[in-house]
């Protein structure tokens, strides 16, 4: 009887070679062996060759000198973007003669009403106090400005971001399309499109609605599109079981299910339509941002904190009072028109204090009820300015710092990047955004980053992309620590909500100049203003990414005997990922956004070319500055969104 011999085993391969990761990795090192020797044959400079590269200044400036000379006569201006402008300041000037109609004491108790309604007394006091001390500031007729001007923004952009992130959530195709799109209007720079915008519609209060609206509408479609693709997929089964249609599962099932993400995407849309308030004034927004600028251009810090103040307590506000009315959605009612009684005895209450006010002619504040806080707040600034620059005993001052961080992490970062010859740096992104994602993914990674040095910024886009790097990882190691910690005690998070606001709605230009008073003109303020604006965010989304991680897994840990850190590690922080993956992203995009502030405190590179393009009018140098950071932001999205999909589909 014949044997049968089995085959002889194949030798085991070592284990990092099973990965498909490896197999990425050696199928781009075959091809970069093939093709760097070919291109360092055509190209051996390290930079990025001239002959690649494309000069746009002359088409760009047709491209104004038409838009200059047709503005007045051409159908479409005329038609089309007319009749938008024309919508959006007949509603500023509606939503502004109303406030004015109701005077101080009206709105005051407006908001009051409104926030008692929805939260109770305590948020009703709070509400109150915080439009008072916009008029103790001097600022109540900057102030109401302003709230009419964010009015008409917050709710166009959230409309406009719900039914793009609704779009997204119902279409992988739709959001990987929306994808791009988003990244282009939340990293292009403000000053980088206000001189287009400027020059379609003008100076003045439709440029500076749209261009909030261009800013602020990203988060909500994003948030919206998270909550319903992360809807809890028994729940859809089960109501689809029942027969509901689509129409019927998106109303009653996803959107419900999406609805924290939902508030915290309005949430966010409040905060950045608030923080575009001095950059819109620099195109005649007026308020308070026109305030803040014109006090700093005095370098006077205590009356730009005078109406950076009302900022924040309108962000604050319109957040705590909105947050509470999300709460109360899904509250059941007794009756047809239960909720709606108390509503009415607010308005007429108001309409009673308004009519009050006006036959005592007390409509507008009293000038004698102010109260000035520039000149302690500018003493203040001088004696940090004086004992904390340097010659602190053992710490040496915030000059030192500010030294030490340049050297020791801005210069090494930049000279390795801008020493690594420029078809490296293509592999590096094509390997990294390969590793995580699909061969589109790094394609769209490598074309974003050839696309920068073909448009002739290649030097200036990596000395931004050292900067970028350095603050992101600040960024993103504190905003991840303070948002575990804001996730695991109510009262820390509770604490420490206020303080997010008030650095996420505080104008960069006002504690811009009490950085550079304390480290400096420099790369390094910049990369401090960049953190402390995108820290928020982060911490955030962080928080509320862990506080939404299923209550069973966790009970479960605790019953076999897990402790705390094993808890955070091996079950909220890997069910957390598509919260820390969004967080990743948000703080990389914000961090670009603050770019260009940075380029006007010595941060250089793309920033300072975007503002000069403003400044001087030259469409070119601004919009190709503003292209680069676009193509860095989508280059830095790829490389570290993707493993969100790709996680989903089980690859």
């Amino acid at each position: 009887m014949a044997t049968v011999t089995a085959p002889a085993p194949r030798p085991a391969l070592p284990g990092i070679l099973r990965h498909r990761a490896a197999h990425k990795l050696l199928l781009l090192a075959l091809a970069a062996a093939v093709l760097v020797p070919l291109a360092n044959a055509h190209w051996s400079s390290g930079s990025w060759p001239h002959a690649l590269t494309v000069d746009l200044s002359g088409p760009l400036g047709r491209a104004n000198d038409w838009i200059i000379d047709n503005r007045d006569s051409s159908p479409l201006f005329l038609y089309f973007f007319g009749y938008i402008s024309n919508a959006v300041v007949l509603s500023v000037r509606a939503v502004y003669l109303i406030l004015l109609a109701a005077g101080w004491a009206g709105v005051t108790a407006f908001g009051a009403l409104v926030a008692w309604r929805v939260a109770g007394v305590r948020l009703a006091i709070g509400t109150g106090v915080a439009f008072l001390a916009c008029g103790l500031l001097g600022m109540w007729v900057p102030t109401m400005q302003t709230l009419a001007l964010m009015v008409v923004a917050v709710l166009t952009s959230v409309v406009v971001g719900a039914l793009l992130g609704l779009a997204g959530g119902l279409s992988e195709r739709t959001d990987r399309a929306l994808r791009p799109v988003l990244d282009t209007m939340q990293v292009l720079p403000a000053f980088a499109y206000l001189l287009p915008v400027v020059l379609v519609f003008g100076i003045g209060v439709p440029a500076a609605v749209l261009a909030t609206v261009v800013y602020a509408a990203p988060p909500m479609a994003r948030l919206t599109a998270l909550g319903l693709r992360n809807a809890d997929p028994e729940v859809l089964e089960a109501v689809e079981s029942l027969g509901a249609t689509g129409r019927q599962r998106l109303l009653t099932a996803r959107l419900p299910l999406a609805r924290k993400q939902l508030l915290l995407g309005l949430n966010q849309t409040i905060m950045m339509a608030l923080s575009m308030a001095v950059i819109a004034s620099v195109i005649g927004a007026g308020g308070l941002g026109d305030r803040v600028y014109q006090a700093l251009a005095s370098v006077d810090v205590g009356a730009a904190l005078a109406a950076g103040i009302p900022i924040v307590l309108l962000a604050v506000v319109l957040d705590r009072v909105t947050a509470a009315a999300g709460e109360q959605t899904d509250a059941s009612t007794t009756e047809p028109g239960s909720n709606l009684r108390p509503w009415l005895y607010a308005l007429g209450a108001t309409v009673a204090v308004a009519v009050v006010a006006r036959l005592a002619g007390a409509l507008d504040w009293p000038s004698g009820w102010t109260l000035g806080i520039a000149e302690p707040v500018n003493r203040v600034v001088d004696w940090m300015t004086a004992h904390l620059y340097s010659g602190v005993p053992y710490l040496g001052g915030t000059a030192d710092w500010a030294g030490h961080f340049t050297t020791w992490v801005l210069d090494p970062v930049r000279d390795g990047l801008q020493w690594l010859p420029w078809w490296s740096v293509l592999l590096i992104v094509a390997a990294l955004a390969w590793v995580i994602g699909t061969w589109r993914t790094a394609l769209t990674a490598v074309l974003a980053m050839a696309a920068i040095g073909v448009l002739g910024v290649w030097k200036p886009s990596l000395d931004t992309l050292s900067q970028v790097l350095a603050a992101v990882a600040v960024t993103l190691v504190l905003g991840f620590a303070t948002g575990i910690a804001a996730a695991r005690s109510d009262r820390f998070e509770r604490a420490l909500r206020p303080v997010l606001d008030v650095c996420q709605t505080m104008p960069q230009f006002v504690y811009l100049i009490p950085v550079v008073a304390l480290f400096g003109v420099g790369r390094a303020p910049a990369v401090a203003a960049a953190v402390v604006y995108a820290l928020p965010a982060v911490v955030r989304i962080t928080a509320q990414g862990l506080r939404q991680v299923d209550p069973a897994a966790l009970e479960s840990a605790r019953s076999l005997g897990a402790t705390s850190a094993q808890q955070l590690r091996q079950i909220q922080l890997p069910l957390a990922r598509p919260a820390l993956l969004l967080a990743v992203n948000q703080g990389v995009v914000l961090v670009l956004a603050v770019v260009i502030i940075g380029g006007l405190v010595g941060g250089g590179a793309l920033g300072y070319d975007a503002v000069f393009g403003l400044a001087q009018g030259d469409l070119a140098t601004g919009l190709v500055a503003g292209a680069a950071i676009v193509c860095l932001g989508l280059m830095l999205d790829r490389v570290t969104q993707p493993t969100e999909r790709r996680t989903k589909k089980g690859a």
